[in-house]
Order: C-alpha cells, then sequence, then structure tokens
C-alpha cells in the first residue's frame, strides 16, 4: 500500500465563519461566539477578533475588555451541525477511513486513496475547494505520514491553508519547533523540560531516553518517540462515544445543596435524553464541581448496570454531591456518563433491571417526543418548574471520539 499518508483537516475559526457566512453583513468584523453573559465562556474567535488576543475558552468578560467592539452571538449547534455533516460527506467521498475529532475537525488515512484520487497533496487541495464550493467555509489541511506531524501541520498553515510534510522528513520538519507543539506537553510539561534546558522539539528527540524515564516515567519515553517522529497510531474510522454529558457555568456563584441540586437534575435530564438519541446507557456517572477559585473535584460512582433514565442519574449524582465540599462558593457543575452497556436490559430507578417497555422507558419516551416537538426545556420535571435553573450554557460537552 505504500508509505502512509495522513491529512489533518481543521475548518477555520469555525463557529465565527458559519456566522459571518449567515450574515454577509458580520464579513471582516470580529466575531465572538460563546456565553454572552459576565460569566460566559468563548467558543470560538473569527481572526479579526483573535487580532486582539480573543481565544477560544477565554471568559467572555475578558474577551469584552480586550475587543469592546466585537459582535458577541450565543451558539447555533443546530446550523454548525448541519454544515459539520456537509463537510464531512465531503470527506467520506475520498476515504472511508475519517476519525473525527470534533464538528470541525478530522484526520483522514489517504494511503489507498491514490489511485483514484491522485497523491495526498491533490485529494487535500481538491477537499479544500469542494469544501468551499459546497458551503462557503475554508478548511486548513496537513499532510504527512503520521497523525501528529498532520495535525501540527495543519496548524501552521491556517487559516486556509495546506502544509505538506514529505515523507521521511518528519523529524526534520518537528526539531525546530517548541517542544509545546508535541501532544501531552502542557504548561507544566513544558516548564520542566526547560528546566532540563530542552526548549525544542529537537532538543528533546535528541535527549537521554533514561533521564527523561527517570523524571517523567512512561511518559518520558512516550514523549521522545513523538520527538523522532514515531507516531504509529492509525486513523480510527468513526470511533464510538466514550462519554456523554453536560456542564454549565452559572450567571453567579452558587452555594450548598438547595442551590446546586436544581442545576444538577436539569443537568442529568439533558445527559439522560442525550443518551436516549444515541441508543446508550452508561455505568459510571461523574459528577464535576468547579469552585469560584478554579479549583475543581471530580467524584465517580458505578452503577450495577448501565441506564439511560434521569432519575436514575440523579440519584447518583446526590449521593456524589454528598462526598462533596459544599461550603464553598460553586462556579460550575457538571455530570458525565461513561462505561456504556451492550444489550438492551436496563437498571429501575430502585436497583431492580426494568425490562424494555417499563414503566420509566414509557414515560422517558413520551418526554423525548414532547421535546422532540417543541423543544428541549418544554418538558421538565417539577422540581425545575419550581426553581428554574440560573445557568448560562456556556459549554455542553458533546460525544467525545477518539
Amino acid at each position: 500500500m505504500g508509505v502512509p499518508a495522513i491529512l489533518h483537516l481543521d475548518l477555520d475559526a469555525f463557529y465565527a465563519s458559519v456566522e459571518q457566512l449567515d450574515d454577509p453583513g458580520l464579513r471582516g468584523r470580529p466575531v465572538i461566539v460563546g456565553g454572552t453573559s459576565g460569566r460566559g465562556v468563548v467558543c470560538a474567535a473569527s481572526y479579526e477578533a483573535r487580532r486582539f488576543g480573543v481565544r477560544s475558552a477565554m471568559p467572555t468578560a475578558e474577551a469584552r475588555r480586550r475587543c469592546p467592539d466585537g459582535v458577541f452571538l450565543s451558539p447555533r449547534f443546530d446550523r454548525y451541525g448541519e454544515l459539520s455533516r456537509a463537510v464531512f460527506d465531503v470527506y467520506r467521498r475520498y476515504t472511508p477511513l475519517v476519525e473525527p475529532l470534533s464538528l470541525d475537525e478530522a484526520f483522514l488515512d489517504v494511503t489507498a486513496s491514490r489511485a483514484l484520487h491522485g497523491e495526498p497533496e491533490s485529494i487535500a487541495a481538491a477537499v479544500k475547494g469542494e469544501v468551499r464550493a459546497g458551503t462557503g467555509l475554508t478548511v486548513s489541511a496537513g499532510v504527512a505520514d503520521c497523525k501528529m506531524a498532520a495535525k501540527i501541520a495543519s496548524d501552521l498553515g491556517k487559516p486556509d491553508g495546506l502544509v505538506v510534510v514529505p515523507p521521511g522528513t518528519t523529524a526534520q520538519f518537528l526539531a525546530p519547533l517548541p517542544v509545546s507543539r508535541l501532544w501531552g506537553v502542557g504548561r507544566v510539561t513544558e516548564q520542566a523540560l526547560r528546566a532540563l534546558g530542552i526548549a525544542t522539539v529537537g532538543e528533546l528527540a535528541r535527549f537521554p531516553e533514561q533521564v527523561l524515564v527517570e523524571r517523567f516515567g512512561s511518559q518520558g519515553a512516550h514523549m521522545r518517540a513523538l520527538a523522532r517522529g514515531d507516531d504509529p497510531r492509525p486513523v480510527v474510522p468513526d470511533e464510538d462515544a466514550k462519554s456523554i454529558g453536560a456542564e454549565d457555568t452559572f450567571e453567579r456563584d452558587l452555594s450548598g445543596e438547595e442551590a446546586l441540586l436544581p442545576q444538577l437534575l436539569d443537568q442529568c435530564v439533558r445527559v439522560a435524553r442525550r443518551l436516549r438519541e444515541a441508543g446508550l446507557r452508561g455505568r459510571t456517572i461523574s459528577l464535576k464541581v468547579k469552585y469560584a477559585d478554579f479549583e475543581q473535584v471530580t467524584r465517580r460512582s458505578t452503577l450495577a448496570s448501565g441506564t439511560d433514565d434521569g432519575a436514575e442519574l440523579y440519584r447518583a449524582i446526590r449521593e456524589d454531591l454528598a462526598r462533596t465540599d459544599l461550603s464553598r462558593a460553586v462556579r460550575l457543575t457538571g455530570v458525565t456518563v461513561s462505561g456504556f452497556d451492550e444489550g438492551p436490559a436496563q437498571l429501575g430507578l430502585f436497583g431492580a433491571a426494568e425490562p424494555p417497555g417499563g414503566k420509566r422507558a414509557a414515560l422517558n419516551a413520551a418526554m423525548d417526543a414532547l421535546a422532540d416537538r417543541y423543544g428541549e426545556g418544554a418538558v421538565k420535571p417539577a422540581t425545575l418548574a419550581e426553581h428554574g435553573p440560573e445557568t448560562l450554557r456556556a459549554r455542553i460537552r458533546w460525544p467525545t471520539r477518539g
């Protein structure tokens, strides 16, 4: 089959670009998509906004300070999903080996596509052209013989770039780059590497492996291998979801169980609906709590078998919350479900397995049908009707891949 040929394709400033595409009056202006209140978080920033230092995951308040004349918009996930599907349809016309990383990013293995579609660089150029013609969006492409190099190449070419790393030159391509470019090298690890005199990828590649292992354990050997261009990971097409969850940043900090439980119930209801939409039931329930000082804790519990029922999730989350310090103000909570079961059995609310078509399943199906017709917030537990979650849904964690 020849030398591996991997493409990394990444839509440029996707959410912001969609807003500029749909509203020509926004083109050329700094557009920031995300939570629009003072406690929101930036999901995406146009390149015009990035010139002011606005970046994804930045608090909206900071983005407003940096870019007071920016256009701040709430996200439209339905529209982003529609265009993402159109883009991925283009990708799959060139190869079935497409590994989605998010709505706007994917790896493609085109090793076996050469006979039909030409060399990898030509394939990348053709994909870019089709995406632009079909959707009006631009996509940056990296071409290499391994995933990591392809990803770095596309990042270096943004926006609307096409960067090719010829086969056999990955180590040379990586060598002058800062070590922070490597996967798994965050701020803390970068500082530790710099303390050893390692600032570039090339310096890491030449550093004695034993010293790295003594300092970082197995991660040291892994980082050195990546620095030398050794990344054998294959493209995994359409990998199943590993977790489904939701998290919210509150408009104001909340304290105590009484204030937090309505928010967590709302999250459990939303997560359960997404589980049912995906046909999944999970055993592992995770509670995430971020305090006002940004310290974060996670609590986990495991059920006897998987569930897609919001009441069962809420019961587990209440138990997790009881093991959490609630004397401190809380900025954010999240609920995540993983450890998915196979097969039709479902754990009932009180521990007994509920047969398919049971009362809880019938109730959930009725609620789903109403939500499909009238929107996700049309039907909710009485507790939520009484309290009303005071949340800004700035971040929603959709099924994760890879």
